[in-house]
């Protein structure tokens, strides 16, 4: 990959740079939650068909998907998420959300944009190479069973060789590109747990089963989990989110809520997880005589890249920014049902610097989340330069 290469393509994405913006402040200010993504469906769809590309609507749901088939070659497939999250702007800046109690505090929205940019230049440029692309444009990226299950039952990546993501990621300073081979994202499951005691008057706890004393075990047992179980080598999260009981202070409460969050990354330790989460739960409501509810909901999966796919994109991105913006990315708790595509199709997901410890400085899910915007150029410019290097299979 030649200077002259990474550098017209640059240019060519540096010209769309503030269409760029102005659409992700658009979907900045009218954001849509999990499954509601109708209206940025209808956005993105109207831009990919102005743009001359053949589109699918309602794929998975609310997914668009457009398709550039330009001659022969290998099929290649970008992707991005277009949901946001139930939960109020508290940001001070003229693109803040319109739409009380939801915003975009993930990223997702510089996403849509950014895709829609290189959708946009390689439609330009169809000339300059051949095979096919494919533009995924996904629903429901934040609550399981999320929206990549339903895109891949609807044919979405059927045929295709190989697939790329990013998240712009504002705990990496801006310009900075990390990614690493195998895992790198934890697979989740989530636990909503209902313990059933015997209410009564504060001051005659003897004639009461006290869910608020079998909430408070449970967790503290549940903590031993890891640090007694699970292999010290093994990365796990056991956290407890919620804990609600009781209503005033005089009154032994009969039933307690608990909610959390279960991290792993191989199989064999989130079989275990899963079993010693019910064992304690079981065995410690039974040691106060409470009863109990328990759903266990199975998330995504833990995202692994495609070595090649990795080292591909390790080459690239040197090539487009050198070698000091790129780095090896850690293993993180946080879950992405990209995972889901990489289990069918080489692949690589990538994190993409998008922070600067001002206003870019609070982390993903916060109320004042934003993001560098010049990280969506980064962005671009490693998509598209991916996606022509596959086409050229030159791994």
């Amino acid at each position: 990959m030649t200077r002259t290469f990474v550098s017209h393509w640059k240019k060519a994405l540096t010209a769309n740079y503030e269409q760029t913006i102005a659409w992700r402040r658009h979907l900045h200010q009218y954001p849509e939650a999990s499954y509601e993504e109708r209206e940025t469906a209808r956005f993105v769809a109207d831009h990919l068909i102005s743009f001359g590309i053949d589109i699918q609507r309602g794929v998975g749901g609310q997914g668009v998907v457009g398709v550039i088939q330009n001659g022969e070659g290998p099929v290649v497939t970008l992707r991005a998420d277009m949901d946001a999250l139930n939960m109020q702007d508290e940001k001070d800046c003229a693109y803040r959300s319109k739409v009380p109690g939801v915003m975009h505090a993930c990223g997702h929205d510089g996403h849509t944009a950014v895709l829609l940019s290189v959708a946009k230049v390689l439609a330009e440029h169809r000339d300059n190479w051949s095979g096919e692309i494919r533009f995924l444009f996904q629903p429901a990226e934040e609550v399981s069973p999320g929206g990549a299950q339903a895109m891949i039952g609807d044919g979405a990546i059927e045929g295709v060789d190989s697939m790329y993501g990013v998240h712009l990621w504002t705990p990496l300073q801006a310009g900075v590109i990390a990614t690493r081979t195998g895992p790198m994202m934890a697979a989740v499951d989530d636990f909503f747990l209902t313990i059933y005691g015997k209410g009564g008057h504060g001051g005659m706890p003897h004639a009461c089963i006290d869910a608020v004393v079998v909430g408070a075990a449970l967790v503290q047992q549940l903590q031993t989990i890891v640090s007694r179980n699970v292999s010290p080598l093994q990365p796990a999260v056991v956290s407890v989110g919620s804990l609600q009981a009781g209503m005033t202070q005089n009154v032994i409460a009969d039933h307690a809520i608990l909610k959390g969050t279960i991290r792993s990354f191989d199989s064999t330790t989130r079989k275990l997880l899963r079993e010693r989460f019910e064992k304690v739960v079981e065995h410690t409501c039974a040691m106060y005589e409470a009863h109990y509810e328990l759903e266990y909901r199975v998330g995504y999966p833990a995202l692994i890249n495609d070595g090649a796919e990795a080292a591909r994109v390790m080459r690239v991105a040197e090539a487009c920014f050198g070698a000091d913006k790129v780095q090896e990315a850690e293993m993180i708790m946080p879950a992405e049902d990209f995972a889901y595509y990489l289990k069918k199709v080489p692949g690589c997901f990538v994190l993409v610097g998008a922070g600067n410890g001002e206003e870019a400085r609070f982390p993903h899910h916060h109320p004042k989340f934003d993001l560098v915007e010049s990280s969506m150029l980064t962005a671009g410019e490693l998509l598209l330069t991916l996606a022509l290097d596959a086409l050229q299979d030159t791994i």
